[in-house]
């Protein structure tokens, strides 16, 4: 069987990177693994550019659902060093959605974007037969900016900071709690907080504050293959090594919990709206307290060193196959 997730750097190298389109002047960055937007530039301004699918959990509340779907999209911008501004966004919905669900997402989108200053440009809304998942769309993100303020996720320097937020596994502990909270046999107290773990999932506002708190030189958001997978892919990225201390590293209440209930390493796992983000030495602690002071958990967790590769505490930290994410929820559903 195929791996489920997203494709291996192998088949990205063989089958997407060698057949791009044309060839345009204005493509200042194209498609890199381990980096979740493109750039092209016009003019003095530089419009950064992320597609992502969507996908919409009834069970989290549909207005709820919307603001959930929108974060991770609206992530893979903002963490250029850009913030999001426009967004066009295509809803392909079940037969059985009825016009009030629809409202309900769509005043959880449309609220969301307001807030976070991005305007709906375009986009694509329909019902057909055969969509029978939460998997109902996708969406084009863009950030219009100064070409000066971008930042990508392979910028990490020796003698960098690292910091994170959130934690490893945030997402999934939420999602799992929420979607099987019978199936995890926790007991009830636990099973609540394990599903606060949802809002975690927002990480636009703290890759905004982290970068006007310190100067950032790399982030990349934590989403397949987890914190273990979004380290490594700075590291090579930038060839250089990271040195993480585990004991510094957030932890949500409820994760650990969750994690062992469904049989999986949290490093490993999707973790979106946790952000790894590299920054020049000594702005680490301003960065971490800014994102604190928004209400997530951050800290200071390593340094970045001459050589290649991950260490925590001393041992090669190696990202995963593929995210066991998807395995266990099809052991779930």
């Amino acid at each position: 069987m195929t791996d489920l997730g997203k494709i291996d750097r192998d088949v990205f190298r063989d089958v997407i990177y060698p057949a791009l389109g044309a060839d345009r002047d204005d493509v200042a960055l194209g498609p890199q693994h381990g980096i979740d937007f493109g750039v092209i530039e016009i003019g003095d301004r530089a419009v950064v550019i992320a597609a992502d699918p969507i996908s919409l959990l009834p069970e989290l509340g549909l207005e709820r659902a919307g603001r959930f779907a929108l974060e991770i999209v609206l992530t893979d911008v903002a963490v250029s060093g850009i913030a999001p501004t426009h967004l066009a966004i295509s809803l392909t919905l079940p037969p059985d959605w009825s016009d009030e669900d629809l409202a309900a997402v769509w005043t959880g989108l449309a609220d969301h974007a307001e807030r976070l200053g991005v305007s709906i440009v375009t986009g694509h809304t329909a019902r057909y037969p055969g969509v029978d998942s939460s998997w109902v769309g996708g969406a084009t993100v863009l950030g219009v900016g100064d070409p000066e303020d971008l930042v990508r996720p392979d910028g990490a320097r020796p003698g960098d900071e690292l910091v994170m937020t959130t934690g490893p596994a945030a997402e999934l502990a939420g999602l799992f709690a929420t979607l099987f909270p019978e199936q995890l046999e926790l007991d009830a107290a636990t099973a609540a907080t394990a599903q606060e773990r949802v809002d975690d999932i927002a990480a636009v506002a703290d890759a905004r504050a982290a970068f006007e708190a310190g100067t950032v030189t790399a982030m990349h958001d934590a989403t397949e293959g987890g914190v273990a997978g979004g380290l490594t892919e700075m590291a090579h990225g930038a060839g250089v090594r990271f040195e993480i201390e585990s004991d510094r590293v957030p932890v949500a209440p409820g994760v650990e919990a969750v994690c062992d209930a469904v049989d999986v390493d949290p490093w490993t796992v999707s973790s979106a709206g946790t952000l790894l983000i590299a920054v020049e030495s000594g702005d680490g602690q301003a960065v971490a307290e800014a994102v604190r002071q928004g209400g997530t958990r951050a800290a200071v967790v390593g340094s970045v060193t001459d050589g290649a590769g991950v260490a925590v505490d001393g041992k090669e930290l190696e990202p995963p196959d593929s995210d066991p994410a998807w395995d266990a929820f099809d052991r779930f559903s």
